[in-house]
């Protein structure tokens, strides 16, 4: 089966390839985008780059894994990542998102988002999808809000925030919300 294709009015959302490793590197090593990510190294090399295609391939095989590169329509230049992580026992996925900071503050991870809440809920047949930023990373929260998501919990030191050395490690809370599938439909009418 080819990989989706998700097309906005100025995004294309498809296959991360290895053409976009140098991007990737260069925009995810900014501090600015890992500093306000879960999982994301800092410093980020070519190596993380390619282990991230390489999981987001096994996981489009595997069918519990949907890693979309964000492009611009125009150029086709890589913006960003985006996708789902599926619980597969349970009918839902956990959303997460990171877009280079060039393109901050101009819609285009409020539009990426959208697209993929249409293809989860649509496409993938789920029945709930779940996202979580950082606490220090409002930004991303506005997004959640302005795809019409639902505020579900609040979690105190939650994850351990992975630093260069054991005693960079640092625990983060984090904000989660939520979507169900009726909550969807009634705002999509």
């Amino acid at each position: 089966m080819a990989f989706p294709k998700l097309v906005t009015e100025r995004l294309i959302l498809d296959q991360i390839k290895v053409s976009d490793v140098p991007l990737i590197v260069k925009y995810a090593g900014n501090s600015k985008i890992t500093d306000n990510t879960r999982t994301m190294p800092h410093p980020y090399y070519e190596e993380d780059a390619i282990a991230w295609i390489n999981i987001a391939n096994k996981g489009f095989e595997e069918k519990n894994n949907y890693t979309f590169a964000i492009r611009s329509k125009s150029s086709l230049e890589f913006m960003g990542g985006i996708g789902l992580i599926i619980n597969k026992e349970n009918n839902r996925a956990e959303l997460g998102y990171w877009q280079a900071e060039p393109y901050w503050n101009k819609g285009y991870t409020t539009e990426a988002v959208k697209a993929i809440l249409h293809y989860g809920f649509e496409t993938l047949k789920l029945n709930k999808i779940i996202a979580m930023y950082l606490t220090t990373n409002e930004a991303s929260g506005k997004v959640m809000v302005k795809n019409g998501m639902i505020k579900e919990a609040e979690l105190k030191d939650h994850d351990i925030k992975r630093g260069t050395t054991l005693a960079d490690n640092a625990y983060v809370s984090l904000i989660q919300y939520r979507l169900t599938k009726s909550e969807y439909h009634s705002i999509e009418k």
